[in-house]
């Protein structure tokens, strides 16, 4: 079984890593220090996408395009951040400056 890092150290270390690489970071919700699911909003050229934490098939830690693989409105972002916080109150959610749409973070996405 695999070591999980607790969402405050991993939000953190995510942020380190997205001002070292210049592009800007903010936390727009705290949840959970120890054990919260974690939403990272991509702010891109041409919209946004929401990444949510996953598993891939073989149970590694992943990211999935929550939004769909396309960049989405703000809106659309919104609607889907605020049904998820509806569902689990424990989440973080973090935005990226990422005019690329990818996350400045080491991340396997499916």
């Amino acid at each position: 079984m695999e070591a999980r890092v607790k969402a405050g150290i991993w939000v953190a270390m995510a942020m380190r890593l997205s001002d070292i690489s210049g592009r800007p970071a903010a936390v727009l919700r705290k949840g959970d220090a120890d054990a919260g699911g974690i939403l990272c909003v991509l702010r891109g050229r041409e919209g946004l996408v929401v990444l949510s934490q996953a598993r891939d098939a073989e149970g590694r830690p992943a990211w999935l395009r929550a939004t769909g693989q396309g960049p989405v409105g703000q809106d659309a972002a919104d609607a889907y951040v605020e049904r998820q916080l509806r569902r689990d109150p424990d989440l973080w959610v973090v935005e990226f400056e990422s005019p690329d749409l990818k996350p400045p973070f080491e991340a396997r996405l499916i």
